[in-house]
């Protein structure tokens, strides 16, 4: 197929690659330049995101915000002006990021406009999972222009669903880092407790990863708490932009959160002691702070 894709980094650079792979023919665009591993494996530069959907039937996103997708869509040289005056009729706009579920709706309405498709698919599994092809991919958009898409789907991650129309893709998302957030801070809660009572951190995860207590995230995040190996992966930065749409999705609904606003003040804190660029297990140590303890101590 002759696709396009916007935005080329920690994520959408390996998710671009797979689909050159897979032997389709990629039109590219990234605000800091297209890596040349991927010119070199075919993939064409563009000057713009108007020039990407210009060439491309499926056009991919991949950025990091809601304004971010606003402009790369309707801004100056961006997606919209590519598919104006007919030219985009029949064509599928993707967008891979994870940004408010309303506002997805207000611009998959503007995209149809152009007698365009529109599909959110935003994605869980981080860096790992992109480099690995093995990303979850929730969907919200057509049926029929989600089958014409899953076979692209199919060369960057291993669990597709298509879980509603526009909008509900990006509302599950939500839902994920809702239970990613919690899910850290209860691994760090008693990753945290079982050090300061004297006993081995590393060896009490060994022994829960055997129970119910198990989770990936204790695998891998209960992991790098012990090691403190902090380096992204996902950066808390994002996470907080992910959790701040779940609570004003929430104050909309008239809905109570609180344990996602507690998890929200934790990864606060990380970012006011300078920590907004660590992964988001770093939640760990706001925990640490407060208990002037750390858990591979």
């Amino acid at each position: 197929m002759n696709i396009g894709f916007i935005g080329l980094g920690i994520m959408g650079k390996p998710m671009a690659g797979h689909l050159i792979a897979g032997g389709h023919t990629a039109h590219l665009y990234s605000r800091s330049g297209v890596a040349q591993e991927l010119l070199d494996a075919g993939g064409k530069s563009c000057t713009s995101p108007a020039e990407v959907a210009q060439n491309a039937d499926v056009i991919f996103i991949m950025v990091p915000d809601t304004p971010d997708v606003e402009k790369v869509l309707f801004g100056k040289n961006g997606v919209a002006e590519g598919l104006g005056a007919d030219k985009g009729a029949g064509k599928i706009v993707v967008d891979m990021s994870s940004i408010s579920p309303i506002e997805t709706k207000v611009f998959a309405a503007r995209i149809n406009e152009f007698k365009c498709d529109y599909i959110d698919a935003p994605v869980s599994g981080g860096e790992v999972g992109a480099k690995n092809a093995a990303l979850t991919i929730m969907c919200g958009g057509p049926e029929a222009a989600f089958e014409k898409v899953k076979p692209l789907f199919e060369l960057m991650g291993k669990n597709i669903t298509l879980v509603g129309g526009n909008g509900d893709g990006q509302t599950c998302k939500v839902c994920n880092q809702i239970i990613v957030a919690l899910n850290i801070e209860a691994v760090g809660e008693a990753l945290l407790f079982a050090s300061k009572a004297g006993a081995d951190p590393a060896r009490v995860r060994q022994a829960l990863m055997g129970g119910f207590a198990n989770s990936r995230i204790l695998e891998v995040h209960g992991e790098r708490m012990v090691k403190r190996t902090f380096n992204p992966g996902f950066r808390i930065e994002l996470h907080q932009k992910d959790l701040n749409l779940a609570l004003s999705g929430a104050r909309a609904m008239g809905i109570s959160l609180p344990n996602t606003a507690t998890a929200q003040e934790l990864f606060n804190s990380c970012a006011a002691h300078g920590g907004k660029a660590w992964d988001h297990s770093a939640m760990v140590r706001a925990l640490e702070f407060m208990a002037n303890h750390e858990v591979a101590k």
